[in-house]
């Protein structure tokens, strides 16, 4: 008996280790929104990164977090470094490209509880008084991803924190 649940557990878990072999090498995560306000005006609160502190979904879930920013003081160069608890970990962000009004991409390297090299990278379109912004982030994903994609969804948990960040942007930049 016992060597017979044996084998159905090593086969289950060869199966699962087979699929998350299968997942794609890459994923994004995007999320939108409408904000009646200027591009412009959006514009600023992603482009300074020490805007961040008055949207981020991530400045919430730790408020004690030690923060540092270096490099210019917005837009290209721009850099916000984090060590914070279990629910932000640690790492760095850096402005690699800024088109005002439209566009801003990001370097983003996770640190701890798990290292990760992504691109997070904000569009903005104008449509007539309002501006639809889009976040997304997306970057390679090893087979330890892979896996872990397997019993939970980035997108639900990356995605669930975008929508949020948006929420607390639109509420800045329509005040």
């Amino acid at each position: 008996m016992f060597k017979i649940l044996a084998i159905v557990v090593v086969v289950i878990l060869a199966a699962i280790l087979i699929f998350a072999a299968t997942k794609p090498d890459t994923f994004r995560v995007e999320r939108t929104t409408t904000i009646k306000a200027a591009p412009e005006k959006v514009f600023a609160l992603i482009n300074d990164l020490h805007s961040w502190t008055t949207w981020s979904p991530y400045e919430k879930k730790d408020p004690d977090m030690k923060r540092t920013h270096s490099g210019a003081a917005s837009g290209k160069g721009a850099i916000y470094e984090w060590d914070g608890n279990k629910n932000v970990g640690k790492g760095r962000m850096e402005i690699t490209e800024s088109s005002p009004p439209s566009r801003i991409v990001i370097k983003l390297d996770f640190l701890s509880p798990f290292e990760a090299h992504n691109t997070a990278e904000f569009t903005l379109q104008p449509q007539g008084d309002s501006t639809q912004v889009t976040w997304a982030m997306y970057g390679p994903a090893n087979y330890m991803s892979k896996l872990m994609s397997v019993f939970f969804s980035m997108d639900k948990m990356v995605g669930d924190d975008f929508a949020i960040g948006l929420a607390n942007l639109k509420a800045a930049a329509e005040k």
